[in-house]
């Protein structure tokens, strides 16, 4: 251990997307960090969760078009490596981890020449009292790191059950379902939140894996309005997953060359599933544990988690970003979170962190996006609104994609302003589609605000105009026409 500790403006605990975000913020103010690492650059966001797992379900969708026969062409003989899939991920994983790597190497302390620069320390930290950290090093060595403010974005580990061993062999969670050595014939997902049901379209897409979700409640993506919640239950049943409602994982027996995993149902039943791997996929735990957060006078709540400010301070000049708070654990939220702790801690022009219409996206087949109120938050908030629908079907860009599965569902206030209050999609290009209603709701806009301008053609985004228009009654296509693919209905409390 070095007898002086190192000083900083700032110490940051953890280098994945918030971490990362909030070091940059803080180099932009010209500070001095020293920026810590236990594991691999990037964090879960790169090396296990939003990175990797997309990439692999772009591939996903990719192999799965490929395989459609109703486009004119058909592929010969089409065969997918996983070994090659795995490969294709790891590089771009380590693309991105490279990049991240070479911005820390430019900015480094003792090479960049300007204001603002960056340690890069790879290591474990815990507090030793409210102003030093303990590092312990990947070579074995132990630094002290003393810091004017503390940045802690440790992030989160897949939440396990008590009961079932994973071993990241035939039992995986999702930080370790990467780790298979080939595409198993028969794949049980325990859990049909969003993740489990983007790995469950993954696997399903390459059609080599028969895949079995499990749902503990009624329906998938419970928090979402019925229709959108079954159009992802009907679109994965589509695809070949088996879904069990209502259903708890009660054990996982292991044979020699298979698993079977015994069901409980909510009637009283039971059933028992042979599968080859499981992937266990309920949610995270904050990874709080090893901080010694004691040392600095922090207790976490019994879940571990920390209880921030609105400035995502924890206490005095200790911040937290990320899947460590009681925010949603999202990459953008984390960035969003650390950033903004980093211009309150250094006193830098900011406004409050609001984010009301937080836009997500759900990377399923094909991919929905949802932004601002659904019609079940209207409901609990008692807003009176009305709401229209417009399938991906009559969309001129969709029609020629052949990706006529999809819909736009927007929420407008049914008070006389025609608010846009929230959207929901799903279909090609949504992912980038839903940030231009995010702005729109932001700015507070009318749909008749929307409407007056005009969208480019043939654009997925003419849904959107359409979908606005029948709101206002001026849609080009009726739904006295077109009953099933077009609605509109009003509500109040």
């Amino acid at each position: 251990m070095t007898s002086e500790p190192e000083k900083y403006d700032l110490c940051v605990i953890g280098a994945g997307p918030g971490g990362y975000a909030g070091a940059m913020r803080a180099i932009d103010a010209g500070r001095t960090v020293c920026l810590i690492e236990g594991d691999e650059i990037g964090g879960t966001g790169v090396k296990w969760g939003a990175l990797a797992s997309k990439t692999m379900w772009e591939l996903s969708k990719d192999y799965a078009v490929a395989a459609k026969t109703d486009r004119g062409y058909r592929s010969v003989e089409l065969r997918v490596d996983y070994q090659a899939v795995i490969d294709t991920v790891n590089e771009a994983v380590k693309e991105k981890q490279y990049q991240l790597l070479s911005q820390l190497e430019t900015f480094a302390h003792g090479h960049w020449k300007g204001p603002g620069t960056v340690t890069y320390l790879r290591g474990w930290a815990k507090f030793d009292d409210a102003h030093h950290v303990l590092v312990a090093m990947a070579d074995g060595q132990t630094k002290k790191i003393a810091a004017d403010h503390f940045l802690l974005c440790t992030g989160s580990k897949p939440r396990h059950f008590a009961h079932v061993a994973v071993d990241q062999d035939r039992i995986f969670d999702s930080d370790g379902i990467l780790q298979l050595k080939s595409f198993p014939k028969r794949l049980m997902i325990i859990g049909a939140g969003v993740t489990g049901c983007e790995y469950a379209t993954i696997f399903s897409n390459f059609g080599q894996t028969k895949v079995f979700l499990v749902d503990h409640q009624e329906r998938v993506i419970p928090s979402e309005d019925e229709d959108v919640s079954n159009f992802v239950s009907n679109n994965l049943a589509v695809n070949g997953v088996k879904i069990f409602h209502s259903t708890q994982l009660r054990e996982i027996i292991q044979k020699r060359d298979h698993l079977e995993v015994v069901l409980d149902f909510v009637d009283g039943h039971a059933t028992v599933v042979e599968v080859d791997a499981v992937l266990v996929s309920i949610g995270r735990d904050p990874n709080t544990r090893s901080l010694n957060l004691a040392a600095a006078g922090i207790i976490p709540d019994a879940a571990g988690y920390l209880d921030c400010d609105a400035d995502c301070r924890v206490q005095g000049h200790i911040y937290a970003a990320g899947d460590v708070t009681h925010r949603p654990a999202l990459v953008n939220m984390a960035v969003m979170e650390s950033r903004h702790a980093v211009k309150h801690m250094f006193r830098l022009p900011t406004k409050p962190l609001t984010f009301p219409n937080m836009s997500t996206v759900m990377f399923f087949y094909p991919a929905v996006a949802a932004v601002g109120l659904n019609e079940k938050a209207c409901r609990k908030k008692q807003i009176p609104y009305r709401v229209a629908t417009y399938a991906n079907a009559l969309v001129t860009r969709a029609i020629a994609m052949r990706a006529l599965s999809g819909f736009v569902k927007i929420i407008v206030s049914d008070d006389g302003a025609n608010k846009i209050i929230g959207m929901r999609a799903a279909g090609p290009q949504v992912s980038s589609t839903i940030m231009s209603l995010a702005l729109l709701i932001d700015q507070e806009k009318s749909a008749q605000d929307v409407i007056d301008s005009m969208f480019p053609h043939p654009t997925i985004t003419e849904g959107i105009q359409e979908c606005l228009r029948l709101l206002m009654g001026k849609s080009i296509y009726k739904p006295e026409a077109f009953p099933d693919l077009l609605s509109i209905r009003a509500w109040r409390p």
